[in-house]
């Protein structure tokens, strides 16, 4: 317990090095982990099941071959992509938004030095060091959420894509 207390102190400490604006950098770095989080679930559990399904119906009709039936497979195929790619640019509009959201870190932390600089002048160092750390650590923050988004992100569009072309590979043009 000593131990989960000390890493929420140190959590507290850096968010409050950081400023309001990291809490926000969090909440979307949350929002953004939890959605991804979900398509995995989806890509690995749910989606198999339904590929199966579509695979098993194709499979079970006895005309394959007409313009109607494409047109059945077609749309059978284009509704497992849509369900696979749901969310998706909801994900990508989250890891578009973090390297923003620490920009703003930024300017909030720039008026904070120069709002020192207005009242104290130059000469107070340390009051100027902690608005020039609520300027850069939101900043990195944006940019460490935004490259953790994009890497998994990637990732996860390429497995979609394998797993729609293995479906359309089970399907059969006859």
């Amino acid at each position: 317990m000593l131990y989960l207390m000390d890493i929420w102190d140190s959590v507290r400490g850096f968010m409050a090095s950081g400023g309001d604006v990291l809490w926000l950098v969090a909440a979307v770095l949350f929002l953004m982990w939890v959605l991804m989080l979900e398509r995995y679930w989806y890509l690995n559990l749910i989606a198999p099941k339904e590929h199966k399904n579509i695979i098993t119906a194709w499979d079970n009709r006895e005309d394959s071959t007409s313009w109607h039936a494409h047109r059945i497979r077609e749309a059978w195929v284009s509704q497992a992509k849509q369900d696979m790619n749901a969310r998706m640019l909801i994900i990508k509009t989250l890891v578009a938004i973090c390297p923003m959201i620490g920009l703003l870190g930024t300017v909030t932390g720039m008026i904070q030095v120069f709002d020192v600089m207005a009242v104290h002048g130059t000469s107070n160092a340390r009051m100027m060091a902690a608005g020039i750390s609520m300027a850069t650590m939101p900043t990195m923050a944006g940019m460490v959420a935004a490259l953790s988004g994009v890497f998994f992100s990637t990732r996860l569009d390429a497995k979609m894509k394998i797993s729609m072309e293995k479906l359309k590979d089970s399907l059969p043009h006859h």
